[in-house]
């Protein structure tokens, strides 16, 4: 069975799809849950400046792949260590959409509050400005998230249904 990792900004719609994705019977797995992450605070060295970023638990993800109960499997997260992972997915999907969309989502958007508040939001452009060319560097396909949700939903099984395996 496929193993699809689906990424992009925040407010692209990833973990909505997750959702519609095991309502099908697909096996899914939110790298947002509790467990999935870690936040790993260092000290820029240039500056002294202490700062902290979310990190896959590398032990977890790497037991989730190993495992397979023959459905196909969807992971969703944006952390930086996933790309050292992205040989283990059989596709790496970015869903990318344009700004307007992105933080219009997040200002409507009751299940997370991440992306309300002026520096929120302001994070969230520089994200997609400075992160989200490093996705899409790495990904094997790209989905127009600004569709409806039904249509990356069918892409993303078509995708699992034929992956192009990473390297």
């Amino acid at each position: 069975m496929s193993k699809i990792l689906v990424t992009g900004m925040s407010g692209t719609g990833k973990s909505s799809a997750l959702t519609e994705l095991g309502r099908l019977g697909y096996r899914v797995v939110d790298t947002d849950d509790p467990g999935w992450r870690e936040y790993r605070e260092y000290v820029e060295p240039v500056d002294e400046v202490h700062r902290g970023e979310w990190l896959w638990v590398e032990e977890r993800i790497t037991g989730l792949l190993d495992s397979d109960d023959g459905r196909s499997l969807f992971v969703q997260g944006c952390v930086r260590n996933q790309s050292g992972f992205y040989g283990r997915f059989d596709a790496v999907v970015l869903l990318s959409a344009p700004a307007d969309v992105i933080l219009d989502r997040v200002d409507r958007r009751t299940t997370n509050d991440y992306g309300k508040t002026p520096l929120e939001r302001q994070m969230i452009l520089a994200d997609l400005a400075e992160v989200e060319p490093l996705l899409r560097a790495g990904c094997t396909h790209e989905l127009d998230a600004s569709r409806p949700l039904d249509e990356v939903v069918a892409d993303l099984v078509a995708i699992a249904s034929h992956p192009v395996t990473t390297s």
